[in-house]
């Protein structure tokens, strides 16, 4: 309609003016004449009555009138038939070019519309959070412009299935926390006056009762120690930031938690300063550490690397232990998944949650007979 309104209504004007000016604009030149050899002719008659000059200016005058009236009249004719013929050839000019802006504009609107009817499909399934198709699965192109914005959408459902799984983590570790700090508080009661009897009973016991007495202060241990990790699953870190010491920390951690007989061996810088909670961190290292420990059967070779790229650090743990199937790597971060009888799953868990809380990440691999590395990465400044 943008072109054929327009292009109608000009075709009509100008038709019609054509059939006003044409007419005129082809008689000027002879009436012209006309009105030149009049005037020579009624001067010779005035001057020269009945001379043979007065009479060939009138015969001359007389043979162009009779050839002007017959242009005059070639004139409206042609006039009256070149208008209807520009007339019609413009309708049938402007007939063919709303058959071609007809077929454009569909072609364009096909562009626009079929393109603009997928994107919005494709809302839809991110609202369903269903997967978008694929640059293959597309059939309709459309313009460049239509495969940013489809780039932009794909951009746009990974953030949104990330941001999910994060809600869903997040809401999945609060409530482990929760059950945690309840677990850890219905141990505590109990086994505070658990260990305080048995400390009193093996005062005063006899040599019979003494094996009795040293199993349950084993398990009270155990328990104890159980509590303790539960507790520390239960809360996030809460103390602020300060200046820690990563290599120092790792290095007494080694000392405190790795036994005799494993092999550690150091890599990286001998102070390497970071934002942190030290308490923390120290417990990440040492769950590592005992993680480590636990897969070399205490007899190993564990190391331990230290690398400064700048805006972060990264510390690897790396065992030559018995190391973890593939199928069962992505759920050590899980809590209460474990593989050491009597372990309670935690270890990990706490590395992960310690790590999260300064902004981290964690990674890990693994390959069965040849050990497993723990990755931590770390920004070097607390947010």
């Amino acid at each position: 309609m943008l072109a054929i309104v327009p292009a109608l209504l000009l075709t009509l004007a100008w038709s019609g003016m054509a059939a006003r000016v044409l007419p005129i604009v082809g008689g000027i030149g002879a009436w012209e004449a006309v009105v030149r050899t009049g005037d020579v002719a009624i001067e010779a008659a005035r001057t020269r009555p009945g001379t043979p000059e007065a009479a060939a200016a009138l015969d001359a005058h007389a043979a162009l009138l009779d050839a002007s009236a017959v242009q005059a009249r070639r004139t409206a004719f042609l006039g009256q038939r070149v208008v209807s013929a520009v007339l019609i050839v413009g309708l049938a000019l402007l007939i063919v070019l709303g058959l071609v802006t007809s077929r454009v504009a569909g072609h364009l609107s096909r562009q626009l519309s079929r393109p603009l009817d997928e994107l919005v499909g494709w809302t839809d399934r991110i609202a369903r959070d269903a997967p978008l198709p694929s640059d293959a699965e597309v059939t309709v192109r459309g313009a460049p412009e239509f495969g940013v914005l489809r780039e932009g959408m794909r951009r746009m459902a990974t953030e949104l299935e990330a941001g999910r799984r994060a809600t869903v983590e997040a809401e999945r570790l609060g409530a482990f926390r929760e059950s945690a700090r309840q677990v850890a508080h219905e141990l505590k009661n109990p086994l505070t006056p658990i260990r305080y009897a048995v400390a009193t009973l093996r005062r005063s016991a006899t040599p019979e009762q003494r094996e009795v007495i040293d199993i349950l202060d084993a398990e009270s241990a155990r328990l104890d120690a159980m509590a303790t990790s539960f507790a520390q699953f239960g809360r996030l870190p809460d103390a602020p930031s300060a200046p820690v010491d990563l290599a120092a920390l790792v290095r007494a951690a080694a000392r405190h938690t790795l036994p005799p007989e494993v092999t550690v061996r150091f890599e990286g810088p001998e102070a390497l300063v970071i934002d942190g909670q030290h308490e923390a961190l120290q417990r990440a290292i040492a769950n590592l550490l005992l993680n480590a420990t636990h897969a070399t059967d205490g007899h190993g070779t564990v190391t331990i690397a230290l690398t400064d790229t700048g805006a972060e650090v990264t510390i690897a743990v790396s065992d030559d232990g018995c190391g973890i199937p593939a199928a069962e790597l992505p759920r050590i971060w899980e809590p209460y998944v474990t593989r050491r009888a009597g372990g309670t799953g935690l270890g990990l868990a706490i590395v992960k949650q310690t790590v999260l809380a300064h902004r981290g990440q964690v990674e890990a691999t693994s390959c069965v007979g040849e050990g497993t590395t723990i990755t931590l990465r770390l920004p070097r400044r607390a947010e």
